[in-house]
């Protein structure tokens, strides 16, 4: 195979509003070494397909089929009103492209699209806490008209995307497609029984998109990049489509999801997909395999590949270096297809789905490399390579004169404070205004003369991790931060006008419902505070590649037999020795999150948003013996004001 042509493709489903980053980086650095590179955007294709008249039409067949026991609020309605969706798809999906502002006007009139079971979230906006005030007034006011409209043509689509998840496949969904057929599972059987079965209207359409991207570009080698579990089944289509059609092109898989997932691959039915698996930085293994194609290379000499036989080859060679991996390219990719959505009614919280960032990254890796959660032995995380400023800042220009774009996103693990500083300088140096925004740590480094260069030069918004927001969890972490100075630090952020956003964590081990209570506490002081404007709770996993997998003793737990896992491999059960069931406060931590963001709730007592009775369940439902008390959830521990004294 001596002329290589290459593909690389973005699977569904991903994000709507901008290209996910893996192919633009290969393509540009496969371009760097003289190869024929080309890319395509499948995520944005499929939902495009669905979003349009001839989709609407399609989807409107089996919806008319249900019985009527099936039908839920959302097929009902769309039954009902299916004329009026058909007339406004199009004028919606233009307007959220960016083409047709001025139908704005109509739009945030709330009299042009259909407004389904969505839409009553705005009528019982935030637990009824706004009474009788508009939720639109309240958030944009007069004269915020773009925004009110992108918002109500975002709850328009989350309507239809009901309809096809109640109807017409319950896997779907805008960010994830099928996730559950991937996510933590040790055998294939599910994902493969899936891939065997019918083609449903979203496999038929994603179909064929694959086969013309494949009459399009005529790939000799097809590269599918799957970063999360909630691409993997659309991956699977896509080769198995391109396998039907040409059995003689070479498809490969990568990505997060082979790279956390995959370590322990032993499922030959794979291979009837993929000719090969590459694990880590696609850059060296590509290379390798390229090689091995144009007969340079023996196949004993890949790295960190799986081959057909199940083989796993790792011939030892070094990474390309971070600042050797070429400039990202978005060439080919329909940078005026992406929908700029806005779901939630906070500034910081629309950054993810909202405008066309250009994704770069400031260094390969962490520089911390020591959260007992994390994957820090993966490569990922442990190969710490950083690019000098003037590389990345010349990148930076070569995207602007690309795309016409002057909003970045570093997707870093962790930006490192000093580059960043050093990144101002030179952006305010070469006089280049780009705005942009990205993941940190609340390192005390970040004082309020940096915090207010990084303003200068273009920041916006940083996102970074508080986690369990208690100094001794923190501790047991190995975080490296405390609250007081994540209070110092982000105020330093929101006083030079960049809004903040925390990543936070419940159920790690050794929690208690007290560290919960207070946990909620400090996030809301935070808020109250203005240190932060927006956050997120997620439940604590153990994965077999932390810390807390490789060490659990060190932590208070016992990790379950893990099952025989010839698939995926990379959550582990475990027993937390405290015997608490802490999937019981999801729902209050995100409810109070919620509200928080909104600017409500944030003189209300923390035990208001738990259930009664909630806080001792154990794990398997059981109760303590004890009930003193109707079980109550405790008054917090921390001292009114502690975060106000803590910034005085």
């Amino acid at each position: 195979m001596a002329d290589i042509r290459i593909l690389s493709i973005i699977p569904p489903m991903t994000q709507l509003n901008t290209p996910y980053p893996a192919t633009a980086y290969l393509t540009g650095f496969l371009r760097s070494r003289g190869l024929e590179a080309n890319q395509a955007d499948l995520s944005i294709g499929l939902a495009l397909r669905l979003l349009s008249p001839e989709g609407l039409q399609a989807i409107h067949a089996p919806v008319c089929a249900l019985p009527r026991k099936q039908h839920t609020a959302s097929t009902r309605f769309f039954a009902n009103h299916i004329d009026t969706y058909r007339a406004t798809i199009s004028p919606a999906i233009r307007f959220l492209q960016g083409r047709d502002p001025s139908l704005a006007y109509r739009i945030a009139s709330r009299q042009f699209l259909p407004e389904g079971p969505r839409f009553t979230t705005l009528e019982s906006y935030i637990d009824g806490a706004r009474g009788e005030v508009d939720p639109l007034d309240w958030a944009f006011g007069a004269l915020g008209l773009q925004d009110r409209a992108k918002h109500v043509a975002t709850l328009f689509l989350y309507d239809l995307a009901d309809v096809i998840r109640d109807a017409i496949d319950p896997r779907f969904g805008f960010v994830r497609y099928a996730e559950s057929l991937a996510a933590s599972q040790p055998s294939f059987d599910q994902l493969h029984a899936a891939l065997q079965g019918p083609q449903g209207l979203v496999d038929s359409y994603l179909h064929d998109l694959a086969l013309k991207a494949l009459a399009q570009h005529q790939p000799t080698l097809v590269l599918i990049t799957a970063p999360f579990p909630g691409n993997v089944y659309g991956a699977f289509r896509i080769a198995q489509s391109i396998k039907q059609v040409n059995a003689a092109v070479v498809t490969v898989l990568g990505g997060g999801y082979c790279n956390t997932e995959l370590r322990a691959l032993d499922e030959p039915r794979v291979f009837n997909y993929f000719n090969f698996i590459t694990l880590d930085a696609g850059e060296r293994p590509l290379l390798a395999l390229i090689e091995h194609l144009q007969g340079k290379r023996p196949l004993d000499r890949l790295v960190r590949t799986y081959t057909r036989e199940r083989h796993y080859i790792d011939f030892p060679e070094p990474d390309i270096a971070f600042s050797d991996s070429g400039t990202p390219t978005y060439a080919g990719l329909p940078l005026d297809d992406y929908l700029s959505l806005l779901d939630m009614l906070n500034p910081m919280h629309r950054l993810w789905s909202d405008g066309r960032w250009n994704k770069l990254t400031v260094a390969h890796g962490c520089y911390w490399k020591k959260c007992s959660f994390c994957d820090v032995n993966l490569d990922y995380i442990s190969r710490y390579d950083l690019a000098a400023t003037d590389v990345l800042v010349d990148r930076i220009e070569t995207l602007v004169r690309e795309t016409g774009q002057t909003g970045f996103h570093f997707v870093d693990e962790a930006a490192p404070p000093k580059a960043l500083k050093s990144l101002a300088n030179t952006l305010l140096q070469r006089q280049l205004e780009i705005s942009w925004w990205g993941n940190i740590r609340f390192e005390k480094s970040f004082n309020t003369g940096l915090c207010q260069l990084l303003a200068d030069s273009g920041c916006i918004a940083v996102t970074g991790g508080l986690e369990v927001a208690s100094d001794r969890l923190l501790k047991l972490m190995k975080k490296g931060v405390s609250i007081e100075q994540v209070a110092r630090v982000t105020r330093a952020f929101s006083d030079a006008g960049i809004l903040v956003h925390a990543y936070l964590m419940y159920g790690f081990p050794t929690q208690t419902v007290q560290d919960t209570v207070d946990a909620l506490e400090y996030v809301r002081q935070l808020f109250s505070a203005g240190c932060i404007q927006s956050g997120f709770f997620h439940r604590f996993t153990c994965t077999v590649h932390s810390p807390v997998g490789k060490h659990p003793e060190q932590y208070g737990v016992t990790l379950s037999p893990p099952p025989h896992a010839s698939f995926a491999n990379n959550d582990i059960n475990f027993t937390d020795h405290t015997g608490i069931d802490h999937d019981q406060f999801g729902l209050a931590l995100k409810k109070a999150l919620y509200n928080y963001m909104h600017g409500v709730g944030l003189d209300r007592d923390v035990r208001g948003w738990f259930e009664p009775e909630a806080s001792v369940r154990r794990a398997g439902g059981k109760r303590s013996a004890s009930r003193r008390a109707k079980h109550s959830v405790p008054r917090t521990t921390v001292a009114p004001n502690l975060i106000e004294r803590a910034l005085a």
